[in-house]
């Protein structure tokens, strides 16, 4: 190889094993299937920015399969009380949280009247029909049953979710293992109708302030404890920084889903799945 080669760009494959002629193994793109995949961006106009915010959606959509795959790994492991495997896939959610929240930074490079041009072409769609949106957050305790209605269209995700309002979320199981190692959690939240409401309870928050008093005892208790609690607090941002890119799009426009858009965002800032470990911190 001559001097000039080394910075001509051109990286030198001769003594590279390629396989360059994959004979009848898959490619790629085929394990991958790019071709349904990047076949999935159809924009209804010719507006340049709706192609953005197409794949801002989708990727969005994508990384949720991801957290809700990694969800229900979590609850399995609550369930037998085998917290050390669940804490790799929580630390792995909180990166998926990350990149979630980093889709709004992309999102906010489009401006209100770029938004305006292609609007109307949505019709009544909006990410409050998102399924998989409404999974992650009944998985997560954050129950409410007329949320299930605008899914009726759909008969098998309205059954998923109408299965998921009914089941015990990730913090009614978090509980349950409180109770099973010997804290004081009220028999009746144990067994509780699992579709309604979570409402909180001062033995619980006492349950939660003995496990990080025995920190030393129950570990994993008290990790899981602060793996929860970053869980919902990345999720506020998220939610925080959803509401403030719609605000910054279109002001207090109404949602194309029906709802009143940034004040009912607003709403939703109030929202904690967790909310005994938040009031232990008072306590302490």
């Amino acid at each position: 190889m001559s001097a000039g080669d080394e910075h001509s760009g051109k990286v030198d494959l001769s003594d590279e094993p390629v396989h360059w002629d994959l004979g009848g193994s898959q490619s790629y793109g085929d394990y991958l299937q790019l071709g349904r995949l990047l076949d999935a961006q159809q924009p209804l106009s010719t507006e340049h920015d709706e192609m953005l915010f197409i794949i801002v959606h989708q990727t969005a959509e994508l990384w949720m399969k991801l957290m809700r795959h990694e969800l229900d790994s979590v609850l399995q492991c609550v369930r037998r009380d085998d917290l050390d495997p669940s804490f790799k896939m929580l630390s792995r959610i909180q990166r998926v949280q990350s990149q979630l929240l980093n889709v709004w930074d992309v999102l906010a490079t489009m401006t209100p009247f770029d938004y305006s041009a292609f609007r109307n072409a949505l019709g009544r769609s909006s990410g409050f029909q998102s399924f998989q949106y409404r999974m992650i957050e009944f998985m997560l305790g954050n129950k409410n049953a007329e949320m299930i209605e605008v899914h009726r269209r759909d008969p098998q995700h309205y059954a998923t979710l109408e299965r998921a309002l009914q089941a015990p979320s990730l913090y009614d199981e978090a509980l349950r293992l409180l109770s099973r190692r010997g804290y004081g959690v009220p028999a009746e939240l144990l067994t509780r109708d699992f579709s309604q409401p979570y409402s909180p309870s001062k033995q619980v928050t006492g349950a939660w302030l003995g496990v990080y008093h025995n920190a030393e005892k129950d570990w994993d208790l008290y990790e899981l404890a602060e793996r929860l609690i970053d869980l919902d607090h990345r999720f506020q941002l998220w939610r925080f920084q959803h509401m403030k890119t719609v605000e910054r799009i279109i002001g207090y426009k109404a949602g194309t889903g029906g709802t009143a858009g940034v004040s009912y965002l607003a709403k939703a800032l109030r929202l904690r799945f967790f909310p005994e470990l938040w009031e232990a911190r008072t306590s302490m």
